[in-house]
């Protein structure tokens, strides 16, 4: 008899998310579909705790996202040291015991993403944005940076935030106002944040030779900013590039097999190329 296992990604809004399309395919690509099950539900920080608390012996794990990564830690055993520091938790695993163990697949998914395209050790970054994103790109860029990271952000509030989470890191973290955000692409590596339409003002301001991009989101695709540093041959990277490394291990967390990278990517390729797609 087949033993049935369950996982599922909450958060809010939850409707377009790509991850039972990533973890549905890499399922199937490795004939677990008949055992493995994985769903969506639209969850907000109040729902959270009896959600968890309901679920029974058949769940494996769980993927987070906004607004409950930070909102999960209270209701976990144990936290990993990369979750910890940057206080988010996006993958939550039920072990044996049922105890429930807190990760954070989105740092080493940027480092792996980064890895995948030649981009494992640069001598000073850059940062657009101060969210729970940009934090784990702090967390992924004090593995591959050995010089100085400037996080370009729009208040003093934030500014302070992001260098007390540089200092816990270990990294030579500055900041700038983000009207000089066009400076970022002049060095070797810059990772932006923010949502969609914060930087298309800076992609017109992108210089002849910009440093190597990694912009976190997945639609529109590709932004401005995307568009404009592969104009000038830049090495781009996207949102899914991001979402599909993170799922992978998360994939891993739950299923104790290798994630199918080449698979879960055709997936998430495919969806978003679907007429209407994302819209």
């Amino acid at each position: 008899m087949t033993t049935h296992h369950r996982a599922a990604v909450l958060g809010s809004p939850i409707a377009h998310s790509l991850s039972p399309v990533l973890h549905r395919a890499g399922y199937a690509a490795l004939g677990l579909a008949d055992g493995w099950h994985y769903d969506r539900f639209e969850l907000d920080e109040a729902a959270l705790p009896a959600f968890v608390a309901g679920l029974g012996p058949e769940w494996a794990g769980l993927s987070l996202t906004m607004p409950l990564k930070r909102a999960v830690i209270p209701l976990l055993d144990e936290v990993s040291a990369t979750a910890l520091r940057v206080d988010a938790v996006n993958t939550v695993v039920f072990g044996p015991d049922r105890r429930l163990h807190g990760h954070n697949t989105d740092i080493p998914g940027l480092v792996n993403a980064l890895a995948e395209r030649g981009i494992d050790q640069v001598g000073s970054a850059a940062v657009l944005g101060a969210g729970a994103t940009a934090s784990s790109a702090l967390a992924a860029l004090a593995r591959i940076c050995d010089g100085p990271v400037t996080a370009y952000v729009r208040s003093p509030e934030r500014a302070a935030e992001m260098r007390a989470l540089g200092e816990r890191l270990g990294l030579d973290l500055r900041t700038a106002d983000w009207a000089r955000a066009a400076e970022a692409l002049e060095t070797p590596l810059t990772i932006s944040t923010t949502p969609a339409g914060a930087t298309d003002q800076v992609a017109a301001a992108v210089p002849a030779r910009p440093g190597a991009l990694f912009d976190v989101l997945y639609h529109p695709w590709p932004t401005p900013l995307a568009a404009a540093c592969a104009q000038r041959g830049a090495t781009v990277l996207g949102g899914l590039d991001l979402l599909v490394h993170q799922a992978v291990l998360q994939f891993e967390l739950f299923t104790k097999v290798a994630g199918p990278l080449a698979a879960m990517r055709a997936a998430g390729e495919a969806e978003l190329a679907l007429p209407g797609s994302y819209r």
